[in-house]
C-alpha cells in the first residue's frame, strides 16, 4: 500500500477516529531534468544576489512582500514561524453539510482516509462514521494542518472509505460579476436545437473513456529517442475555421452528424 502522508485522528463531538491520510491520485506526467543540450550535463539552479553578484547561502534567504506603493516588506523565516498554524494530529470537524449544496469549484486536492491501527474500537468507530455519513449523504467540514499549512476540508464517503478533499476558501473564488455573459437571450428555435444536440451527445459518465493523449505521445517520443530515432516536427496547423455565420444551420448540421444522418 502507498505510504501515508499524515497520521492522526478525525474528531467530531467527543468521538475520535484514528486515521491515516493517503493521496487519492497519482502523478502520471512524464518529468524531465534540465540538461545542457551540447554535452548532456545537468543544469544547476543557484541563488545569486543581483547587487553583490555572489551566490547566496540558503540560510541567508529572506522573503519580500511587494506593496501597492512599490515598496517591499522583508519577512524572515522566524517571522513566518511566529504566525504558522499550530501543528496538531487532529482533523477537527466543525459541521456537516449536504453534498449537493457545496459548489464543486471549492474542491481542490483529494486524499483518502483509512483507519489507523487494528484495534477493534478504532475499526468500529471508523465503520460507524462511514455508515452514518452514507446514510445522510452529507460531507463533514473541518480543518487540519498538513506541512505547516492549515486547510479547510470536506470529508465524505467514496467506495466504502472516507475521502478528504482540501477546499478553497470563499474569498479565493473569483466573483464573476463584470465578466461578459455572451449577449442576449437566444431565440427558442436555436435553444431547442442546442438542447437536442446536447442530449444527442449525452452519455453515462465513465472516466475510463478519457485518456491523456499528450502523455501517450510523450511516451512514444521517449521510446523512439531511446532507440535512436528522430522526431519530425509536424507541419504548422492551419487557422481554425471561423464560427459559422448561420448559427441555426450549424446546429442542424451538427445534430445530423451526431445522429449519423
Amino acid at each position: 500500500m502507498a505510504r501515508s502522508l499524515w497520521t492522526g485522528s478525525l474528531s467530531f463531538g467527543l468521538v475520535n477516529v484514528p486515521v491515516r491520510l493517503y493521496s487519492a491520485v497519482r502523478d502520471r506526467d512524464l518529468h524531465f531534468t534540465q540538461l545542457h543540450e551540447k554535452d548532456g550535463s545537468p543544469v544547476e539552479t543557484r541563488r545569486f544576489c543581483c547587487k553583490e553578484d555572489a551566490e547566496v547561502a540558503w540560510e541567508e534567504i529572506a522573503h519580500g512582500y511587494d506593496l501597492d506603493d512599490d515598496t517591499q516588506v522583508v519577512v524572515t523565516d522566524a517571522d513566518l514561524e511566529a504566525v504558522a498554524p499550530q501543528k496538531t494530529r487532529t482533523i477537527e470537524i466543525e459541521a456537516f453539510a449536504d453534498l449537493q449544496d457545496i459548489d464543486p469549484i471549492l474542491f481542490d486536492h483529494p486524499y483518502l482516509l483509512a483507519p489507523s491501527g487494528e484495534s477493534d474500537g478504532a475499526l468500529r468507530a471508523y465503520a460507524l462514521l462511514v455508515a452514518a455519513m452514507e446514510e445522510g449523504d452529507r460531507a463533514a467540514i473541518g480543518r487540519f494542518v498538513l506541512r505547516a499549512k492549515e486547510y479547510l476540508v470536506a470529508v465524505r464517503v467514496r467506495d466504502g472509505l472516507l475521502s478528504l478533499t482540501t477546499m478553497r476558501f470563499a474569498d479565493e473564488v473569483r466573483d464573476p460579476k463584470g465578466i461578459d455573459t455572451g449577449g442576449r437571450k437566444p431565440p427558442k428555435a436555436q435553444l431547442d436545437q442546442a438542447v437536442a444536440l446536447i442530449d444527442a451527445l449525452a452519455v453515462d459518465w465513465d472516466p475510463s473513456r478519457y485518456k491523456d493523449d499528450y502523455r501517450k505521445r510523450l511516451e512514444k517520443l521517449v521510446k523512439r529517442k531511446q532507440k535512436g530515432g528522430t522526431i519530425e516536427t509536424p507541419a504548422e496547423q492551419q487557422d481554425q475555421p471561423a464560427p459559422a455565420s448561420d448559427l441555426m444551420a450549424a446546429l442542424e448540421r451538427s445534430l445530423a452528424q451526431v445522429r449519423g444522418d
